[in-house]
């Protein structure tokens, strides 16, 4: 059980008492035990800074239903002058706080929410049901807590809607977040999705002015921890994991946003998805959605292939592609990039470029990026020779057993694994050495920080290409 109160310090100070009020949170805990912890710090109210202190509210009287300015002065003196007609005074001691909520982000959340049109894009598609079930009214409550404190439906129905008002500013009472309700909520929303993108690019448009010629496009997973589903036309699949659980089923999820980060378009795909496979869809779909236009997408290496960047080139209008490569490439073009000059872009970034059948490559070299990449490399190999020499020192039982540790290690470094030569002797000697490969490591360093990227805008300036491709990666 807890207990929100006001508290006062007193404290004398060259013969004056100075008075310091904080808001205390009083918990009773096992054993009987109270613990206080203070909330929030109020600061000093005397006689000497009274006027300083008071603030003026905004009060609403039912009786004449009129608004009336009030100002708040505590009990122990006089009212200003300049506060009589609107000064009221209140009694710190007696105030004690019941069932605080927050009310401004859910305030702002659901002003939003109406400034995007959304109440009245539901108000047809979402019909309340026969047993009462407001499901307008579950679906803003849904977008204001993944807006303001994101969290699983069991947290939103258990905790997150009993601290907040946004029953008071719906009108509704806790019977609106039932948990199978929200579920069934989301069930409901699947079928509007393409006409919910259409609605809000539309406000995008009408509010922002935006355009959508510059698109990144990019794919990820998500896991579960279950039991492979019987179901063929179950998503979950064994694939590429991106989160190291190859153990796990999984899905893909692919998305296409604009810069400033907000969604296109998105497709929830099989576990066992290519990357390679999603690009031809997703240019279908954009053009179909948006228009034809001459669009910039910007993607990673590994997501298109030679026949649909052909296919992007060839178009009517021309579809212009700004994507990674694989570092294979890199060594490909390396001498003849070596004999460019560097360009400097902008501070800290510097570019070569090697126009080639079509198309441009952008060799970019960035100072932060290679300060950042060698920190970690740095930090990585440190951790694994320290390990290695922990191993060392072991006095293990078999052969065996050494090479499970530092199979081990090698799962935990395995960046800085690829620096290390390690030589294991022939049983029953289970003393191994290993040393750093310099050659290696020279190799490595000459790549840090930079990337090989590949357009058709040949006539773009390198800045350009730059920005959009660190924005992605």
């Amino acid at each position: 059980m807890a207990i929100m109160y006001l508290r006062s310090n007193r404290r004398i100070k060259d013969g004056k008492e100075h008075r310091y009020w904080n808001i205390v949170e009083s918990k009773r805990c096992a054993g009987g035990k109270v613990v206080q912890r203070q909330v929030l710090y109020l600061g000093e109210i005397n006689d000497s800074q009274r006027q300083a202190w008071w603030r003026v509210i905004e009060a609403f009287d039912e009786q004449s239903q009129q608004r009336t300015q009030l100002a708040l002065f505590p009990a122990e003196g006089e009212l200003p002058e300049h506060a009589k007609g609107y000064g009221v005074q209140v009694r710190l001691e007696a105030m004690e706080l019941h069932r605080p909520r927050q009310w401004g982000a859910c305030w702002l959340a659901c002003h939003l929410y109406e400034e995007l049109l959304l109440d009245q894009f539901w108000a047809t598609r979402l019909p309340d049901s026969r047993q009462g079930s407001c499901w307008r009214h579950i679906l803003q409550t849904l977008i204001c807590y993944r807006l303001i404190d994101p969290g699983s439906e069991w947290r939103l129905h258990r905790l997150w809607f009993e601290n907040t008002a946004m029953g008071d500013l719906l009108g509704e009472d806790y019977s609106l977040v039932e948990k199978n309700a929200l579920y069934r909520c989301l069930d409901k929303v699947v079928e509007h999705k393409r006409a919910l993108f259409d609605h809000l690019r539309e406000r995008w448009q009408d509010l922002f002015r935006a355009k959508f010629d510059i698109l990144l496009y990019d794919l990820t997973s998500t896991y579960f921890e279950s039991d492979p589903p019987k179901d063929s036309r179950d998503q979950r699949r064994f694939g590429y994991s991106r989160d190291k659980r190859g153990d796990c089923v999984q899905v893909v999820i692919a998305l296409v946003v604009s810069p400033e980060g907000f969604p296109l378009a998105y497709e929830v795909l099989p576990g066992n998805t290519s990357d390679k496979t999603t690009l031809k869809e997703f240019l279908h779909k954009i053009e179909t959605q948006y228009g034809k236009a001459e669009r910039i997408w910007v993607m990673d290496r590994g997501i298109p292939t030679e026949e649909v960047l052909s296919e992007m080139r060839q178009s009517d209008p021309p579809v212009y592609y700004l994507v990674g490569t694989p570092k294979g490439r890199l060594s490909q073009l390396e001498q003849k990039l070596l004999s460019l000059p560097w360009q400097a872009v902008r501070p800290g970034v510097k570019v070569k470029l090697l126009p080639q059948h079509q198309e441009l490559y952008v060799l970019a070299e960035s100072h932060d990026r290679i300060n950042k990449e060698r920190a970690m490399r740095r930090r990585q190999t440190k951790a694994l020779v320290k390990r290695l020499k922990q191993l060392q020192a072991m006095k293990l039982s078999s052969t065996q057993t050494l090479l499970l540790k530092l199979g081990a290690a090698k799962g935990q470094y395995p960046a800085a694994w690829r620096l290390i030569d390690i030589t294991i002797p022939e049983p029953p000697n289970i003393r191994f050495s290993f040393r750093l490969n310099r050659q290696k490591l020279r190799a490595v360093r000459r790549r840090e920080g930079r990337y090989l990227l590949r357009s058709n805008l040949c006539g773009k300036e390198p800045a350009f290409l730059w920005q959009f491709y660190i924005q992605l990666v």
